[in-house]
């Protein structure tokens, strides 16, 4: 919105201040305080509504964690309609409108939170852990997840050096290697829009557990549109530069922002949850600008925590099927620890030192060409 206003104002030199607006940087920076101003000045009036409109809060598993029954009993959820709130502010307000990049991610940021709270009222009105139908939460995550991938693949700019990148894969490390997969591309970001999403939503189990590893994703993967987004720079790293997805970096500055701002009422002990309305959110939009930025591979490494809490779930399960025994005392493998004794913070605060180092490896392929 504000960008609009720079190229309809500024071009004739009517508001000269306008100019900061066409830097990235700026409106990045602009982008994150805009979002943690929304939640932040939301927050405790409604978390007050959420507490007399919910009752009992969040329904919390009978055989999950005791103490947690009874520690975190009447804590109310939904709490990703604040993060909501001041990342797509936040975004629309800082970002170039016209750029198809930025569509795609807020549609899936907006559809995966409409769907998370659609699964978040329903336990909250049930009162039980069982939301939205499994078969069709996937087949609608997948839906939205494909129609932005076909927006990116269909309107996305090609460069004349790469015509086939927006339907290609790119490789760590190895420059040259670029696969495409014509349109079957668009089986491959889906799954990984879906699969971040769900990964953070595993994730999502220990107050502020999930969101400071989002935030430093979100900062690895702004950095990494920056420079993707810019030819200079992608030329200098060996990178493919991708025309306009820089743009995305703005969205990343609202994400940590929004990130922030409920950190201040997540951050132990929690009073609200963000639920499955802002964890689905979240790495679904994570998951939409590791494709839109070319970077999908190097988001199991940036991601890597998350895709650990995935795998523990999944070994769990298969190994549980195959022999009737758990390989972890309980997954996702953040309850394993808590049931080795360690305490709440001690996680948590772990799990967020693991998610800097990731990301720091994650950034360091940049380099590595």
């Amino acid at each position: 919105m504000f960008y609009w206003l720079y190229e309809q104002l500024s071009g004739g030199g009517h508001v000269p201040a306008l100019n900061l607006l066409k830097y990235l940087t700026f409106r990045t920076a602009m982008a994150l305080f805009t979002a943690q101003l929304v939640v932040v000045l939301m927050g405790s009036r409604f978390i007050r509504w959420m507490q007399a409109k919910q009752g009992k809060g969040q329904p919390i598993r009978a055989e999950g964690i005791q103490r947690h029954v009874i520690e975190k009993a009447g804590t109310p959820t939904m709490g990703g309609v604040m993060i909501l709130a001041g990342l797509l502010t936040g975004a629309l307000l800082w970002s170039d409108l016209s750029n198809v990049y930025v569509w795609a991610v807020v549609i899936v940021v907006a559809g995966y939170g409409v769907l998370g709270f659609l699964d978040d009222y329903a336990k909250v009105t049930k009162q039980t852990t069982a939301g939205v139908s499994g078969k069709l939460r996937l087949a609608l995550e997948v839906a939205i997840a494909a129609l932005a991938v076909s927006l990116i693949i269909a309107f996305g700019q090609r460069p004349p050096e790469a015509p086939h990148l927006l339907t290609s894969v790119a490789f760590p490390v190895f420059k040259q290697l670029l696969v495409d997969l014509d349109w079957f591309y668009l089986v491959f970001g889906a799954f990984i829009i879906v699969g971040a999403a769900n990964a953070v939503n595993f994730t999502d189990g220990l107050d502020g557990l999930a969101t400071v590893p989002v935030m430093v994703a979100a900062a690895a993967y702004g950095l990494i549109a920056y420079l993707v987004g810019n030819f200079v720079f992608a030329n200098y790293l060996q990178l493919h530069f991708v025309p306009g997805v820089g743009e995305v970096a703005v969205f990343c500055g609202a994400m940590i922002g929004a990130g922030l701002g409920f950190l201040w009422y997540n951050a132990p002990p929690a009073k609200i949850f963000m639920g499955d309305t802002g964890s689905l959110a979240l790495g679904g939009g994570i998951g939409a600008v590791a494709v839109a930025t070319r970077h999908e591979i190097v988001l199991a490494v940036i991601g890597g925590l998350f895709v650990a809490e995935t795998l523990s779930v999944m070994i769990q399960v298969a190994w549980f099927k195959r022999t009737g025994r758990r390989i972890f005392l309980m997954a996702p493998i953040h309850h394993h620890f808590e049931k080795l004794g360690w305490s709440e913070s001690t996680i948590v605060i772990r799990f967020w030192i693991v998610s800097i180092m990731l990301a720091l490896l994650g950034l360091a392929t940049l380099k590595l060409r």
